[in-house]
């Protein structure tokens, strides 16, 4: 790293840390993920970054966008796929679309779309609980990838016979294919990762930091929601099979508190975000006693145990937030973060002032459909709200992906020049 870059690192760092410590900074951050627009603002299509196994369709989107509009982190931007087609397209997944992928609902173009469905049925409740593994083997995974179908009738004995029972069982030809499948798509992951963690470096070495650490970790009830009983069926169970929810959701929390905890022991993850996506605990998707029993009591321990770690909860608080507030409010003691996607960001502010690090809330929508002056004065108005007192870190409500590059242009200039005493 050049010695200007690395005074560029340090000014950045030091700016995103200090928000994060709830201080005022020499100006306030910005922190905006490029997303698709950057994939498009350099004259690509969504389908040639994520069948690139190169990167380099990714690295010079992701370049040119911080090069042009400056902002305070590296834009990376990894849940989008950058890179992973032919991967991602060979474990025949049925649950959801990426742009390029053979047979696609979707365009060349588009964002990936998730396909929400049941994968645990009303009559496997008993079985899901009493032999997860089992159960997922042969039900779950062949229901949401093809490349899992020839496990649907593999069974393994655990007994006095375990090894013979075993190695009989993997030794079908079906399962065999599998195995043989899932290894090649494990070395095509092996080598992507490595390549998109040397691009993140060489991002770094142009003078941008990264606080994003690690992800994977979930609220109980969303991963039981998401991966399971989709959003409909996962409201019914609150009222219909309440003990099913608590059984699942307490046994996958244990599991995760003793990840978190094993997480950062080399400690490479210290003031390091871990990223959590808050699906259904917003406002309206349960009443307030069932986010209080449910969805609570996990979330503020995963917070703990994070912040025990020495990491950075990194919350995004989907939905609407307005009345969950009161929750947050509570939250363990120690750095974090709640970026918002709907949110009355002035009452956010007065009510999470000197507890945690605020951001998000801007609406994209607004960058794609509205005016350079609706841009700037709304700008203006979410400065006005969150940033006196510190704490503040400017975020969209979501990825600017289909934003209008002269509004983009607003919002940093904007930012930049108000975002100051």
């Amino acid at each position: 790293m050049t010695a200007e870059n690395q005074k560029l690192y340090d000014q950045r760092l030091k700016r995103l840390n200090d928000a994060l410590d709830l201080k005022e900074p020499d100006m306030v951050p910005i922190d905006v993920e490029g997303g698709k627009f950057m994939i498009n603002y350099a004259g690509y299509k969504m389908k040639d970054a994520i069948y690139d196994t190169s990167l380099e369709v990714y690295k010079d989107s992701v370049k040119k966008f911080m090069k042009d509009f400056n902002p305070d982190q590296i834009s990376i931007s990894a849940a989008n796929f950058f890179g992973e087609g032919p991967g991602y397209e060979a474990t025949g997944t049925k649950n959801m679309f990426i742009a390029g992928m053979k047979g696609n609902p979707i365009d060349e173009d588009s964002l990936h779309q998730h396909v929400e469905y049941p994968t645990l049925m009303d009559d496997e409740f008993e079985e899901f609980l009493t032999d997860q593994t089992g159960w997922r083997i042969k039900k779950y995974f062949p229901r949401v990838a093809s490349i899992f179908d020839g496990w649907k009738d593999l069974d393994l004995s655990f007994d006095h016979r375990a090894a013979i029972n075993t190695a009989l069982a993997l030794s079908k030809p079906e399962v065999k294919e599998t195995i043989q499948k899932l290894w090649e798509v494990g070395e095509f992951y092996q080598k992507q990762r490595k390549a998109f963690a040397d691009a993140v470096k060489e991002f770094a070495e142009l003078g941008y930091p990264n606080l994003a650490g690690t992800g994977g970790i979930v609220s109980p009830f969303d991963n039981y929601s998401d991966n399971y009983r989709g959003t409909i069926l996962s409201l019914e169970d609150l009222y219909v099979n309440p003990e099913v929810i608590e059984a699942y959701t307490n046994n996958f929390h244990k599991i995760q508190l003793e990840k978190i905890r094993n997480m950062n022991k080399d400690g490479r993850f210290t003031g390091k975000y871990v990223s959590t996506m808050l699906h259904k605990g917003i406002d309206g998707f349960m009443n307030d006693e069932c986010y209080a029993h449910f969805y609570w009591p996990h979330l503020y321990e995963i917070m703990e145990e994070e912040i025990k770690a020495g990491m950075i909860p990194m919350m995004f608080c989907e939905g609407k937030y307005n009345t969950r507030l009161k929750y947050l409010k509570q939250s363990p003691a120690g750095r974090k973060l709640f970026r918002f996607e709907t949110i009355d960001m002035k009452l956010a502010k007065q009510e999470l002032k000197g507890v945690a690090c605020i951001g998000g809330a801007f609406p994209s929508t607004l960058l794609q459909f509205g005016t350079k002056e609706q841009v700037r004065e709304e700008v203006k108005r979410f400065l006005e709200d969150a940033m006196p007192g510190g704490g503040y870190i400017f975020r969209t409500s979501a990825s600017i992906d289909a934003a209008k590059v002269e509004n983009v242009e607003v919002l940093f200039e904007t930012v930049r020049e108000y975002g100051k005493d």
